[in-house]
């Protein structure tokens, strides 16, 4: 019998794991579901949190327990659904889990999920021991915002579909840090949402120097966190940890002036401002100031659903 991981167990593998399989013929289809009870208790789930989450396929054989929490999933799913990880143990794809965790988790956080499973970092699991000081791991990208839009649209109708779609609207590829993917759930969600309604940048964009740029500045090119090519506004996220020392002051100040060089407006936000709802209001002031635009809609409830969202983030 094979074991399906599935829910927040899949999110655990793959927050633990960090990459894919490196050949695509691990990805498979769910014609073999169990479909007889799972005795889960002869089967150890090495380094998993209790209870792991499994998928199977009759509602009449579903037996939770303090060890697994089973999940009906009766409906036929495409190729790529889940990846074989062990003999007898597959887990769902991350586009799959991204799928399952609309189950659970809120709209905030499963767009800060999709963020995260289309960035390259993972943030870590509550049992792990031995986190970077930054909070995160560095990776390779999991998933995608097209393959995400592939396999919701080949599963209509599934558990969470409508959030997860709902979701999708709000992501982009790319973050490379939890702190990018809230400076950019700040700056791109609609009013409703709390955000302050821009539109979608590149995230972790390359931007090349022009030749005479390059005799004055030795770079080829830089990478911003945010930018919006039509515009030509770049926004970047100055981290504690990365952002101070003489140093790093004088390569900003470079990296600043190169910029502006070839005609890039540049907009640095500290943590201080983003954990400040004021400070942080001012840089979306100055931000759409560059691109000539109106900040707020005259709708009432702006207020509230900022403090929400700054909770949820926060």
């Amino acid at each position: 019998m094979q074991y399906f991981l599935s829910h927040k167990t899949a999110l655990e593998y793959w927050r633990r794991s960090r990459k894919l399989p490196t050949s695509s013929a691990n990805r498979r289809r769910t014609d073999n579901l169990p479909i007889q009870p799972i005795n889960v208790e002869r089967l150890v789930f090495s380094g998993f949190t209790l209870p792991v989450h499994l998928l199977i396929k009759n509602p009449s054989d579903r037996r939770d327990s303090m060890v697994a929490k089973q999940h009906v999933f009766s409906t036929e799913t495409p190729i790529g659904c889940f990846m074989n990880i062990g003999k007898r143990l597959m887990v769902s794809s991350p586009e799959f889990c991204f799928l399952q965790m609309a189950e659970i988790l809120s709209l905030t956080e499963l767009i800060e999920l999709g963020y995260e499973l289309c960035g390259v970092y993972s943030l870590p699991n509550h049992a792990d021991q031995k986190v970077p000081k930054r909070g995160f791991y560095n990776r390779e990208q999991l998933a995608s915002t097209k393959n995400l839009e592939l396999l919701l649209d080949s599963m209509p109708g599934v558990k969470g579909h409508r959030k997860a779609v709902r979701a999708l609207r709000y992501l982009q590829d790319g973050s490379a840090s939890p702190m990018e993917t809230k400076l950019a759930m700040f700056l791109t969600l609609p009013y409703q949402l709390g955000g302050f309604g821009f539109v979608m940048p590149e995230l972790n964009y390359r931007i090349d120097l022009t030749k005479n740029a390059r005799k004055y500045f030795s770079k080829d090119y830089y990478v911003c966190d945010l930018f919006w090519p039509d515009e030509r506004i770049a926004v970047e996220y100055d981290s504690d940890q990365y952002h101070t020392g003489a140093d790093r002051i004088a390569n900003d100040s470079r990296r600043r002036n190169a910029l502006t060089a070839i005609g890039i407006r540049v907009v640095s936000v500290t943590k201080q401002q983003l954990f400040n709802r004021g400070e942080l209001e001012e840089v979306a002031r100055t931000i759409s100031s560059h691109m000539g635009r109106r900040l707020f809609s005259k709708k009432s409830n702006f207020a509230a659903a900022h403090l929400e969202l700054r909770i949820q983030l926060l």
